[in-house]
């Protein structure tokens, strides 16, 4: 994957888009650095809208109803339970200059996040970009067992129902393979990226 570094330490939103529509994304090394690079990886991760697989064990927690879905109601919140140092992660890639452009994204309509609440705290979610007809997944984290993949769930489900036709996750892990996460080889991708920016997708009618 190529890594250029991005000039100065912020990233104005028009920049960013630009970025995912040409394939590209930022990271960072560490939350304390205060750079960022971007990222244009050979293989790009995709689950299939029209394939996703929801594991059995994960069918009877959703109809446990554990948890209170919601959208876009504490976006700040779910940046921030991403970049959370635990026990299975001693870093993150999000820096200060990345959850700056992100908010700064949300507030004009092109970020989006589905929460897992329970008894009013967050306990899960996960955030990503929208752009045409494209979700790109960015990243998710989970308080509570379940809590993440719930969410996953339901973002998919918003997804088809709105008219969105393909899920980008940047990389494959063994955990998006569960769902149906495919590696893509860039050639193939750009093309998929290509079409699926054609028209419009709306995360809320």
């Amino acid at each position: 994957m190529t890594r250029p570094y991005a000039p100065g330490y912020r990233i104005p939103p028009e920049l960013l888009l630009k970025a995912y529509a040409s394939g590209v994304f930022p990271m960072a090394e560490s939350a304390s650095d205060p750079e960022v690079f971007w990222v244009r990886p050979e293989t790009r991760g995709v689950i299939p809208l029209d394939a996703f697989h929801v594991p059995k064990s994960l069918r009877k927690a959703i109809r446990q109803n554990r948890f209170d879905i919601r959208f876009d109601s504490d976006f700040a919140g779910v940046i921030d339970g991403c970049a959370e140092v635990r026990d299975e992660r001693q870093t993150t890639w999000i820096n200060a200059p990345i959850r700056e452009a992100y908010i700064n994204l949300f507030e004009r309509g092109h970020c989006h996040s589905v929460e897992a609440w329970r008894d009013d705290c967050l306990v899960g979610g996960l955030y990503g970009v929208s752009l045409g007809r494209v979700f790109f997944g960015e990243s998710m984290f989970s308080k509570e067992t379940d809590a993440s993949k719930v969410c996953l769930v339901h973002l998919v489900e918003r997804l088809n129902a709105r008219g969105f036709v393909l899920l980008d996750t940047q990389f494959t892990t063994e955990h998006l393979k569960r769902f149906g996460a495919v590696d893509v080889p860039r050639g193939r991708y750009e093309k998929m990226l290509e079409k699926a920016l054609r028209g419009e997708a709306l995360f809320y009618p």
